[in-house]
């Protein structure tokens, strides 16, 4: 659409977004003045639901006022808990409820799935990521290739952007899927890169990879709640992503993992097991029955029983997501939310900055990073000191990320003032 940067468009956009009460559905952090910030972190962390206090203390009078019984009571009992997250879990990322387990955290998922997935053979030992990866995933990558007795330097192939480019063309991942097709063992991918806010093609990566008889798979952690998935039908093996970012869990909250249902089906794959992994009409024979038997889903990958005061608020945010009707009309507004910022970043025209993060909507989500040029962390407090909460990336950008379920285009065109006044 064609856009203005007039402050009156930016307040009829609002009047006409099909989405804006949403944003009373959570609590806005407040600034010196006692007004709201304007809170473009949610891509590190998401606004807290208001409903999420009522689950929560819900909970917590279970525990107070029924103790071990709170495990089988009425309601929602903690010991299938994580039932209550699979649906609405399976329906953002374009899975099968089967195919998809809330459990633990996103590196504990990655290092439970790669145990899985990452058999290195004497030809096929080779993991690609794309550089820079999310440092956790890089520790987790290189620990898992030492793990195998292999180097990181022989085991680890890397696709970075061209020079003087800063995203990666998938073009150029094909190509290095394919120049190393014969060695690969893994392509492990983000789904949204936490530095650039680059969205990956999933289901191109995952094709070539698997052409190649690669298993590929993905960390979500930028991607689920922010960008249209459909895990099932683009074939990808595995997948994990944490639910405190787009998807407002609060810090800590429990992560996920997704596996096909070609694998999720298999219990004679290799794993690390726990009793919750464990077939649920064995479980409490606990002794009795000492052979491991996984249960023939995503489930047969949980380690231990649900963490309740972690998953509750989970449930609010994925309510919260059903009302607005999934990610296809949550996706139509961020697109235009991140466009309309890109519009008047354009319009300021500064020197002083770029933006970094591909201007196809379809390569992006909600995240612009904006790579400044000069003095970047005072930049950053001048923002904070106006008012406005975004966060930091060393050595030199600020990511800004207007999500769609709290984010106004009212706050995009005064966040873009600001950043012009101090210039």
């Amino acid at each position: 659409m064609h856009f203005s940067a007039d402050e009156d468009f930016a307040l009829q956009l609002d009047a006409e977004d099909p989405l804006r009460d949403f944003r009373e559905k959570f609590c806005l952090p407040l600034g010196k003045d006692g007004k709201p910030l304007i809170y473009f972190a949610g891509n590190s962390l998401g606004l807290m639901p208001k409903s999420a206090r009522a689950i929560v203390e819900e909970e917590l009078d279970n525990w107070a006022t029924l103790g071990v019984d709170a495990h089988n009571a009425t309601g929602t009992p903690w010991y299938t808990y994580h039932e209550a997250l699979r649906e609405p879990t399976a329906r953002l990322v374009g899975a099968k409820p089967l195919e998809v387990i809330c459990m633990n955290s996103l590196t504990v998922n990655l290092h439970l799935m790669m145990a899985t997935f990452y058999r290195p053979t004497k030809s096929r030992f080779k993991i690609l990521m794309e550089e820079p990866a999310f440092p956790s995933d890089t520790y987790a990558i290189k620990t898992q290739i030492a793990h195998h007795g292999l180097a990181p330097r022989d085991a680890l192939v890397l696709a970075r952007p061209s020079n003087g480019e800063f995203t990666i063309q998938t073009e150029d991942i094909v190509d290095l899927i394919e120049k190393h097709a014969d060695q690969l063992a893994v392509v492990m991918f983000a789904g949204v890169n936490f530095f650039t806010g680059q969205l990956f093609d999933i289901k191109r990566i995952t094709a070539a990879a698997q052409a190649g008889g690669i298993v590929v798979g993905f960390d979500l952690a930028h991607a689920v709640g922010n960008a249209p998935l459909k895990l099932h039908d683009w074939n990808v093996d595995f997948a994990v992503w944490c639910s405190y970012k787009y998807l407002n869990a609060g810090p800590g909250a429990v992560a996920g993992a997704f596996v096909h249902e070609r694998h999720a089906t298999n219990t004679k794959l290799p794993r690390f097991a726990g009793w919750f992994g464990n077939d649920p009409n064995t479980r409490f024979r606990l002794h009795l029955e000492p052979e491991f038997i996984p249960v023939a889903s995503a489930d047969g990958w949980q380690i231990s029983n649900p963490p309740i005061f972690s998953m509750a608020p989970l449930r609010a945010s994925l309510a919260v997501f059903d009302e607005a009707g999934g990610m296809e009309p949550l996706r139509a507004k961020s697109t235009r939310l991140t466009s309309y910022l890109e519009f008047l970043l354009t319009e300021i025209g500064s020197k002083k900055f770029t933006v970094i993060t591909p201007r196809n909507p379809d390569e992006r989500g909600c995240q612009l990073s904006i790579l400044a040029h000069e003095h970047p962390k005072e930049l950053l407090r001048e923002l904070e000191t106006a008012g406005v909460k975004c966060d930091f990336r060393e050595p030199n950008v600020i990511r800004v990320a207007p999500t769609p379920l709290y984010n106004t285009f009212h706050e995009v065109w005064r966040f873009t003032r600001t950043l012009a006044q101090h210039q």
